[in-house]
């Protein structure tokens, strides 16, 4: 598989620490994605080129879009708050998966369909301490926590009727497989691809209109596709080593909007990507999905 895509293209300056969650908020018709080091969530419209920026209190990795289309969800450093970035900035706690753990912060989530949020978790001072966990909050606003001893939780991307779920363990290069049922319970769990380090750290991932799997490799300076049983289709080289996550979105879902980071980067390799920290937009022939809301 080839598919057609124009080459990626810089709308953001390269000025992210750590760019990450990417969405596509259809009501507004705006791109928002975080950087979580920065303390800030961002959006970018792509039919104007208005950018907008919102400080937040503490580290923000994630936003998921509310059924109600009332403010949204968000994965503070401390847990899960319910924001609101218009008007004003305000926001309520809803969950502390991690209560007591003050190193530890929600790193990557989405929403199923049953619009429940799954959140993963990681320590943010040493990523290399098994701090990591896999929360569950439910649409009537219950938390449970699924599975722990995780490293880096990351890029969950669920199927379209929540019967099966990938995750990863970035610290490992591994993506798990599991299957999901109607209350939540996830089980069987498989390894469904492991990388080498040659190959990047999988990092944020979605899903497009025929089941495939994007995945944005972290040291891996690419995006690659692979079928939903993990065989790789496609490989598109980014202009950052440090690629951090992916969205489809536009009026037809076909823009592929993806983040990176340019934290922890020598002089060296940021002279020799100099985009690093940049958000790309790039036109592809693959269809995304509107991405699951909560509640």
């Amino acid at each position: 598989m080839d598919l057609k895509h124009t080459p990626p293209t810089p709308v953001w300056p390269a000025v992210l620490l750590l760019g990450e969650g990417p969405l596509w908020h259809a009501q507004s018709k705006r791109f928002f994605f975080v950087d979580i080091h920065g303390c800030a969530v961002h959006a970018w419209t792509p039919s104007s080129n208005l950018r907008q920026s919102w400080k937040m209190p503490e580290r923000v990795g994630w936003l998921i879009p509310r059924k109600d289309g009332d403010g949204f969800m968000a994965g503070f450093q401390s847990g899960i708050v319910r924001l609101w970035l218009e008007p004003s900035v305000r926001w309520e706690p809803v969950a502390q998966p991690h209560a007591g753990q003050p190193s530890v912060r929600l790193n990557d989530a989405k929403a199923d369909a049953h619009g429940r949020i799954w959140a993963g978790s990681m320590d943010n001072d040493d990523p290399g301490r098994r701090k990591g966990q896999l929360a569950r909050l439910n649409a009537d606003g219950s938390c449970e926590v699924v599975e722990q001893d995780i490293y880096i939780a990351n890029g969950p991307a669920i199927a379209a009727d929540a019967s099966w779920m990938l995750h990863t363990d970035s610290f490992l290069n591994t993506v798990y497989r599991y299957r999901m049922d109607a209350q939540g319970k996830i089980t069987e769990k498989t390894i469904w691809r492991v990388f080498t380090d040659a190959e990047g750290t999988p990092d944020g991932m979605t899903l497009d209109a025929a089941g495939n799997v994007w995945i944005a490799f972290w040291g891996g300076a690419c995006i690659r596709c692979f079928t939903p049983e993990g065989e790789c289709l496609q490989t598109i080289a980014m202009p950052a080593t440090q690629i951090t996550s992916i969205s489809f979105g536009g009026d037809d879902l076909k823009t592929m909007l993806v983040t990176s980071a340019r934290v922890g980067l020598s002089d060296a390799v940021l002279a020799e990507y100099p985009l690093s920290g940049s958000v790309f937009t790039l036109q592809t022939d693959a269809t995304g999905v509107l991405p699951l809301a909560f509640g």
